[in-house]
């Protein structure tokens, strides 16, 4: 994990007006979400594992899945999974072992980010910075 320090950090903003602005440049709401916290996410790169960035926040009024939620964004960071490479490249693994192993663990979920994407992120925060906080 790379920490991306930004001017976004402790900023406040309704949840589905975020969601208008973020969407539609890539970022997606990540599925590790709760209640009370969340965060975007922006995918870099897929192959071999993937690398994306994070923008968590966390709830300050109201609940996540309700309306009128208002959140308060945390610090930006890029994160990297790798996975086995080569694990059944055919399918041929069957409807049941496909059933019970269709969601691979990553084999190092912190793994080292490549001088490309910390470039990549860093681009992204500072356009994060320009559509959040120049309106």
């Amino acid at each position: 994990m790379i920490e991306l320090p930004s001017k976004i950090e402790g900023k406040q903003f309704d949840l589905f007006e975020l969601e208008k602005k973020l969407k539609p440049i890539g970022y997606t709401i990540g599925g590790n979400w709760d209640y009370d916290h969340g965060a975007f996410d922006y995918k870099l790169n897929d192959e071999d594992g993937y690398q994306f960035m994070r923008l968590p926040f966390q709830a300050v009024d109201g609940q996540l899945d309700a309306n009128n939620c208002t959140v308060k964004l945390g610090r930006p960071f890029l994160l990297s999974h790798q996975y086995e490479a080569g694990l059944d490249d055919e399918g041929s693994s069957g409807t049941f072992s496909g059933t019970l192993n269709q969601f691979q663990e990553p084999v190092d979920k912190d793994a080292s980010i490549p001088e490309k994407y910390r470039d990549s992120g860093k681009a992204l925060v500072q356009e994060l910075e320009m559509l959040l906080l120049t309106d």
